[in-house]
């Protein structure tokens, strides 16, 4: 449902919204966005600069976005901001948030505690993380993304096979390897320094949004930073809010986003498998004239037949019932695809009733 149906939501598509998350938020109507994906400041509790071995600052985060008084104080935030989010997603809508480990944890028991459903947990694995110079802990080579659906009970989107394809036809794990963002991707300041410390890499983005959303939803990013989360919105056909609270952020976000061209509709055309087709019951190709009642199926040896009903079913010797049961009962086994076990004979050649199938959900294709 885009802001044809929703007049309200028209002026906040595609926008970045200038101004504290808690107050922006409020501005977004209940129920109205298909998908939250959130980088939250993580609070990384540092204790001075950071230097490498020949003693060269490292660039780290502290900025002053980052910094809460005590863990108190970060878990009231977070609370606040999660609830906002649950209370502006559709009940079919999901979430997406990503931390380390000095706040992914805590995150994670809000989400439940609002009554978010956790589906996945995510490991982000960075092929080129930063070293640990001071050579005490293990090298952080990892964050952590959690996937939890409005509630229990959502219908959330999950496009599998598309994920499948994207993995050379291997179901998709929930480890993810992607190089942090670098290169010409990287906006840099006019001093040529990094412009956001934790900028995300599109190619992450990407597969959060191909998995979770499709062309057309409204996704929403209360920590929009860079704009990372709209260009690739952008690019896929989806609608973004974002929210940023520096200036000089959503400054270079706005202007990322100008220069980002939306893919041609063909190109967002996703794998989809039979789970994803419309249900076509067999009476449907009765009803269409496809096959007729009186007709004859026999399964691809014509060793066994079945009459076709006017309702639907079709009946042997000894039983009656869908083209599934009766596929069943003449093999004498338990269960049977009936639209690949089943044929009718056009002319001279038989061919499998799921044939007829696929035609008819062309017809509906092509009507929609």
């Amino acid at each position: 449902m885009g802001f044809e149906s929703r007049p309200d939501l028209k002026p906040l598509y595609d926008t970045v919204l200038i101004g504290d998350c808690l107050v922006e938020l409020a501005k977004i109507p209940s129920g109205s966005v298909d998908l939250v994906f959130a980088d939250p400041p993580y609070n990384l509790q540092l204790n001075g600069d950071l230097h490498r071995p020949d003693q060269s600052k490292v660039d780290a985060v502290d900025d002053e976005w980052d910094k809460f008084a005590s863990f108190t104080d970060y878990d009231a935030f977070t609370n606040a901001w999660l609830k906002e989010c649950r209370r502006v997603l559709k009940p079919d809508g999901a979430l997406w948030v990503i931390g380390s480990y000095h706040n992914i944890f805590r995150v994670g028991t809000l989400l439940q505690d609002l009554g978010f459903w956790i589906l996945n947990d995510v490991i982000w694995r960075k092929t080129n993380p930063m070293p640990n110079f001071r050579g005490r802990r293990f090298t952080n080579a990892h964050e952590t993304l959690i996937w939890a659906s409005r509630e229990q009970a959502s219908r959330y989107t999950f496009n599998y096979d598309a994920m499948k394809a994207l993995n050379e036809e291997l179901q998709m794990r929930s480890d993810w390897l992607l190089p942090i963002c670098a290169g010409p991707e990287r906006l840099k300041d006019s001093k040529g320094d990094k412009l956001h410390p934790t900028q995300k890499p599109e190619a992450l983005l990407r597969r959060v949004l191909l998995s979770s959303s499709n062309p057309g939803d409204l996704i929403l990013d209360p920590f929009f930073g860079s704009g990372t989360t709209g260009v690739v919105a952008k690019q896929l056909g989806r609608h973004f809010i974002g929210i940023e609270r520096e200036k000089t952020y959503a400054k270079a976000a706005k202007t990322r986003i100008g220069e980002t061209e939306t893919l041609p509709p063909e190109a967002l055309k996703v794998s989809t498998g039979k789970r994803a087709e419309p249900r076509i019951p067999f009476g449907s190709l009765i009803e269409r004239g496809l096959v007729k009642a009186g007709d004859t199926l026999c399964d691809p040896t014509q060793r066994v037949a079945a009459k076709v009903r006017a309702d639907g079913s079709i009946a042997c010797r000894d039983a009656s019932g869908s083209i599934h049961k009766i596929g069943a009962h003449v093999q004498g086994a338990e269960a049977c695809n009936g639209w690949t076990f089943w044929h009718l004979r056009k002319g001279k050649t038989l061919i499998p009733i799921d044939l007829l199938r696929q035609q008819v959900r062309s017809e509906m294709a092509e009507a929609d």
